[in-house]
């Protein structure tokens, strides 16, 4: 049982810390931004690391016995700390990087409250573990899931550890995708704060360990809290081991989007599944 007091404690932590983060990641936008290579295509910008280090500030002054795990500079902090944070400073660096505010800052304490920030809405969606809201103009309001939308966010991004057994290009090209949903492609894990608010209907990745992810943590915490259904590809537990990702606002959804992602494509085409009505 996760104790109220001091989770609340650490869920403004969790809060401040985003929130700093993303007053970087607006300042600088539009700026010219200095690239760090990373290989395989994939880079930072001075921004994130800007954006990493005003997150840390924030957690160092608060709790200072913490260590802090972040995309940018790795694991800091003493090296038999009870609790780490988990950072993604800009979760959608190249959506930043070509001039589009589609993106998310991410905080969570493992195994404890959460915080994704979007710097541009201006929107702060947490949880205490139990429970989930979004603050907007210094007021907290309930997140309620919901597949109304029927929008599914689908991740596209490599590394592909899934395939041949599981491509996310498939499910799209499903004709039941089609006549249950419709796809969309943010390109970052705002997409699963989205789910929680129910401006999403569900959220798809591969991925192999994600609760362990500085990418996912805060997302998967905040959905989890909301009340959506939360497993792998496989529809078993998330966890370190897991493989992918499948988050729903309902159970019907949750239970369609996996017997798209069992189907084989091209099998089936006269199916004609219910879409989401919740």
């Amino acid at each position: 049982m996760i104790n109220s007091s001091a989770s609340h404690d650490d869920t403004e932590v969790a809060i401040a810390a985003a929130r700093a983060g993303a007053e970087v990641v607006r300042a600088r936008y539009g700026q010219r931004l200095a690239r760090i290579d990373k290989g395989d295509g994939d880079f930072a910008t001075d921004a994130d690391v800007a954006a990493e280090e005003a997150i840390l500030d924030v957690i160092r002054a608060a709790r200072p016995r913490d260590a802090i795990r972040g995309e940018e500079g790795g694991r800091r902090g003493a090296a038999d700390a009870v609790r780490e944070w988990l950072v993604d400073p800009l979760c959608g660096t190249l959506n930043y990087a070509v001039g589009t505010t589609l993106v998310a800052v991410n905080v969570a304490l493992r195994d404890g409250p959460a915080a994704v920030a979007d710097p541009f809405s201006g929107e702060v969606f947490h949880s205490d573990g139990d429970t989930a809201r979004v603050r907007r103009d210094g007021q907290d309001t309930p997140l309620a899931p919901s597949a109304a939308t029927r929008l599914v966010d689908v991740n596209l991004d490599p590394p592909f550890p899934g395939a041949p057994a599981f491509r996310a290009v498939d499910l799209l090209a499903h004709p039941g995708f089609g006549q249950g949903f419709r796809p969309r492609v943010v390109s970052t894990t705002l997409a699963l704060a989205w789910v929680a608010a129910g401006k999403r209907a569900a959220y798809v990745t591969d991925g192999v360990g994600l609760t362990e992810s500085v990418h996912f943590a805060a997302g998967i915490a905040l959905c989890r809290a909301a009340g959506c259904l939360v497993t792998g590809v496989d529809g078993a537990p998330v966890g370190p081991t897991g493989r992918g990702l499948v988050v729903a606002a309902d159970a019907e959804t949750h239970g369609l989007l996996l017997s798209l992602i069992r189907e084989p494509l091209g099998t089936g085409p006269d199916r004609s599944p219910v879409g989401p009505t919740g």
